[in-house]
């Protein structure tokens, strides 16, 4: 194990019926409010009018911003600090899904900065600062509610960057399991997806003597697998989708990569994807991940043997470690099409065209990979194979 430091200032706040919180939360920070969602299903809900009524209770000033988009776009993010800086804003409320949190954090950093918030994607530069934000979660996926990592679509380059600070990290989060119901089944589908893969990206790395972080790595995907057929079946039965909800939250708040460097690769092997074709990053990564741990079985292939067995119960007897870890690999491509994700880039109507220039994009800041180093060539190979 690596040494490491561990820092996560946000208040996580979970469980039924904590919207409340918001009247304890937002006084700490000021009056002035831009309230930052996406394409109206909050107001469909209701938890827009009862954000609002709670809001107004504690006398707030709101100014909104609505219609991030799934793959947040710059422009947006534009607009935000714009807002930002003409209302004198105080804090800003994200409520919504990871786009909705990677977009506010963006604005966040951008409204306390002079130049471009597309220079930290870019690492021009390092955010200094930023406004405090606090969240109303919506949808289990990222984990963006107790991390600092963003990642944001600039439709102009097509370009898909993650990014992150010590300054953008949710002040406050509020999850309530109820605030999920209404996400419909192809993004709680693409939403398991994304949290499997963020434990997945943990679990691939080389760092010696990790026995505990592997063991939570194990528990969140079999937990996620137990839940997930059913509440596919079931999309408002409240434990399963507080089962699920708490697993996003602990794949990606920094507790499973203490000590370690997880790899990464195939997050921005996927941004490249939908960078280029605007797909769910879900659906994606859910084509992209079996076919990632088939090209680098060999570089550690005890560690997908013990995924194989230890998650997905392959029955190791009479066979090779290999063939064990190919039988893994394997059963979480069926696992994932079971409940509904896609296997092919074909599903999303993309072809080899642009199989070069996602590449490009793939290797904007070089080789990647902390398991294996990914070179253009080992990315070509991955999109073709997903094909």
């Amino acid at each position: 194990m690596r040494s490491f430091q561990f820092y996560n200032p946000t208040r996580l706040i979970f469980g039924k019926g904590q919207l409340e919180a918001l009247k304890t939360e937002v006084p700490k920070y000021g009056k002035r409010v831009l309230l930052v969602y996406g394409g109206g299903s909050i107001k469909r809900s209701g938890l827009y009018d009862q954000v609002i009524g709670l809001l107004k209770e504690v006398g707030a000033e709101v100014t909104e911003l609505a219609g991030v988009e799934p793959n947040p776009r710059l422009s947006t993010v534009h607009k935000g600090v714009d807002l930002c800086k003409t209302n004198n804003i105080e804090l800003i409320l994200a409520v919504g899904g990871g786009s909705v949190l990677d977009c506010a954090k963006a604005i966040a950093v951008g409204a306390k900065y002079d130049g471009d918030m597309w220079d930290f994607a870019q690492r021009k530069a390092v955010a200094q600062d930023a406004l405090p934000l606090g969240t109303v979660l919506t949808m289990a996926a990222t984990g963006s509610e107790m991390n600092s990592g963003s990642v944001i679509t600039n439709q102009d380059t097509q370009e898909k960057l993650g990014w992150g600070s010590a300054y953008s990290f949710p002040a406050f989060s509020i999850l309530d399991p109820v605030n999920t119901y209404t996400v419909p089944l192809d993004q709680t589908v693409y939403g398991m997806v994304d949290m499997m893969s963020h434990v997945l990206e943990h679990y691939f790395h080389l760092d010696a003597n990790t026995p505990v972080q592997l063991g939570f790595c194990e528990t969140i995907l079999r937990t996620v697998m137990d839940a997930a057929p059913r509440l596919v079946e079931d999309l408002e039965n409240y434990e399963l989708r507080e089962t699920i909800l708490y697993c996003g939250t602990m794949a990606l708040n920094g507790v499973l990569n203490m000590g370690l460097a997880g790899d990464w690769a195939t997050h921005n092997i996927e941004h490249a994807v939908s960078a280029v074709y605007d797909i769910p990053h879900g659906g994606g990564l859910a084509i992209l991940f079996p076919h990632w741990m088939k090209h680098n079985l060999d570089v550690n292939v005890d560690r997908f043997k013990r995924l194989a067995i230890n998650v997905f119960e392959v029955n190791p007897e009479g066979k090779s470690d290999k063939q064990i870890a190919e039988e893994g690999i394997e059963a979480l491509s069926k696992f994932w099409t079971s409940i509904g994700a896609p296997n092919r880039l074909a599903d999303y109507d993309i072809d080899d065209s642009q199989i070069e220039v996602m590449a490009d994009k793939a290797m904007l800041f070089g080789p990647f990979g902390n398991f294996k180093k990914l070179q253009r060539e080992d990315v070509v190979s991955i999109y073709k194979a997903s094909l």
